[in-house]
């Protein structure tokens, strides 16, 4: 068995089109969203991916700006200009690139941030609205492997899954979206003892640790999907993922590739929440 690959450029790709539809068409209504992202500092591959948030937004006609402040920014200073922000009537959402410069605190910033504006689906409220099922910002990691699964018309319902990590970013809510879909739901972590029997018996794999080659062909069943959240540069800056993909795609019945899989899909899922925001706020179906 080869492994179907979860092209996740090319689903991006298609679903971004879609996305310009709409746009276009809000558009013709008087309205453009706005996407609005706070970086605090130079971190390199922070300004990298929030360029690339920038770019991927224009392109499907929405306006985006970058709020670029000093790495000796004060927690007051970002909050104040969240505040601002906030009261623009002309942005849509809101997000601030993470890490955060160790004098300002990320919870209190995400917590600052109007829920209606919060793009990236992590202030509290969201948060809780996702456990209890209400409509809602969801995390884009999270959004953007539920859209994969959905594209390659994977059917979940009474499937084994098995989450790897538990962070509030992706293990959490991936796990929570996954038993909307009526999979079983098993979440593994750093505590876990006999990692490999719990995977052994999945349908369904998805790994977000940052541990590249976690996952080996002897951990897979035969025709399990398997999803890579892991991007971690090596000592050429190459990313890798969680799973050793040239073994694993042997076995599994789908795979997604790194880079070119999730990552695509996130960054897609930010512009689909910016456009949801603004048709909230706006009262558009």
């Amino acid at each position: 068995m080869v492994a179907k690959i979860l092209d996740g450029k090319q689903i991006a790709k298609e679903y971004r089109q879609g996305l310009k539809d709409q746009v276009e068409a809000l558009q013709s209504k008087g309205y453009t969203p706005k996407l609005s992202v706070i970086l605090v500092g130079n971190d390199g591959a922070s300004q990298s991916y929030v360029n690339s948030k920038k770019k991927a937004a224009e392109k499907i006609g929405m306006i985006s700006e970058i709020v670029h402040l000093d790495s000796s920014t004060s927690e007051e200073e970002v909050l104040n200009e969240l505040k601002r922000l906030n009261e623009d009537d002309t942005v849509s959402g809101i997000l601030v690139q993470v890490p955060l410069p160790k004098q300002v605190s990320e919870q209190k910033v995400i917590e600052a941030i109007d829920p209606a504006k919060d793009v990236d689906g992590f202030h509290p409220e969201n948060i809780g609205k996702l456990y209890i099922d209400q409509q809602t910002f969801v995390p884009c990691t999270p959004l953007g492997i539920m859209e994969l699964l959905n594209h390659a018309e994977i059917d979940l319902e009474g499937k084994d899954a098995v989450v790897i990590g538990r962070s509030h970013i992706v293990g959490q809510p991936i796990s929570k979206l996954l038993l909307q879909k009526n999979a079983s739901v098993t979440i593994l972590h750093s505590r876990t003892k006999d990692m490999h029997s719990h995977l052994k018996n999945a349908d369904v794999i998805v790994s977000a640790v940052g541990r590249p080659g976690l996952v080996t062909k002897e951990d897979v069943k035969e025709g399990a999907v398997v999803i890579d959240v892991g991007n971690t540069p090596d000592e050429n800056g190459k990313l890798k993922g969680d799973i050793a993909y040239d073994e694993v795609k042997e076995v599994a019945g789908a795979i997604t590739p790194v880079p070119g899989g999730v990552g695509p899909m996130t960054i897609t899922m930010v512009l689909n929440n910016t456009l949801v925001a603004e048709k909230m706020r706006r009262g558009i179906e």
